[in-house]
């Protein structure tokens, strides 16, 4: 292969990374708005609001951490937001890409959040990867995380 072809063909796959670069709020609307509603507004009773919740959750280490292990492994139980419970059911979304879940994540966090919203890399998606957890590891994180940082 000489140089000029192989650096026409790295450009055609730059070119193309670029183009099927993930965009995260389609995303969200057909793999999560039916649960979460448009806008991250939810379900009373069965699916949080994500809308102003997921940036604050993700501005630290430790709620980016959860945050990524929801999507990764998903949850189910009750869980407490803003005084009411929640019994609903998150399926493991781990059938996505790294760039599918890093855009999801990011765009949510970017819901009705002021100022920067925090955004989640494809490394970071596959780091989490790597370590998959069980619901009641999930469960246990989150209730870590609200002693450290109390979630909204």
């Amino acid at each position: 292969m000489t140089k000029l072809t192989a650096l026409v063909i790295g450009l055609l796959l730059g070119s193309t990374a670029i183009a099927y670069a993930e965009d995260g709020q389609a995303l969200y609307s057909s793999k999560c708005s039916v649960c979460h509603q448009a806008a991250g507004i939810g379900s009373p009773g069965q699916f949080p609001p994500l809308s102003g919740r997921v940036g604050k959750i993700a501005s630290s280490p430790e709620g980016k951490a959860y945050l990524k292990d929801v999507l990764l492994n998903g949850l189910h139980g009750a869980i407490d937001v803003s005084d009411e419970t929640y019994m609903g059911f998150m399926p493991s979304f781990n059938s996505l890409t790294d760039s599918q879940i890093a855009a999801v994540l990011t765009y949510v966090s970017s819901l009705n959040t002021p100022g920067k919203a925090p955004a989640f890399s494809e490394d970071e998606i596959k780091a989490a990867r790597g370590t998959p957890k069980k619901a009641k590891e999930i469960v246990s994180e989150r209730a870590a995380l609200n002693s450290i940082h109390p979630l909204p």
